[in-house]
């Protein structure tokens, strides 16, 4: 699978080193070229300084045979522009996009994205483990 990722930052990282790992193809997007040294220099897939929301850009980058696209920058407008673009113009079969700020994943879904929202999957978690200690200390 031929997966472009737009956003070089922890989480962007992370996910490119796993997917590269799983054996596919990966290319990571960032308008910081310095972002890429998250990525390790064993990193095994292809890295390419620009903007996700240039159509340009994403030409260059390969999304016409894109089979995922991931927007995981640190702004929702971006993410949500790029994973837009990548949806309804360039026809990506999956996209992803994170978004902070929980009540716009609404609005996201609303729009048929797939929003991920760190806020929601990070209070989700704590909420179980502070019951789940509770519950283990009765």
């Amino acid at each position: 699978m031929y997966v472009i990722i737009m956003g070089c930052g922890r989480v962007g990282a992370r996910l490119a080193r796993l997917l590269s790992d799983a054996g596919h193809e990966v290319l990571v997007l960032d308008v910081n070229s310095h972002a890429f040294w998250r990525l390790g220099s064993d990193f095994k897939g292809r890295t390419m300084v620009g903007n996700g929301i240039d159509q340009d850009v994403l030409r260059r980058a390969g999304i016409e045979r894109a089979d995922a696209f991931a927007a995981v920058t640190q702004g929702d407008n971006r993410n949500i522009m790029a994973a837009q673009m990548a949806k309804y113009l360039f026809h990506v079969p999956r996209v992803v996009t994170r978004i902070y700020d929980p009540i716009r994943q609404d609005t996201y879904s609303a729009l048929g994205l797939h929003a991920i929202s760190p806020t929601v999957l990070g209070a989700e978690a704590l909420l179980q483990a502070l019951l789940a200690e509770s519950v283990a200390e009765e």
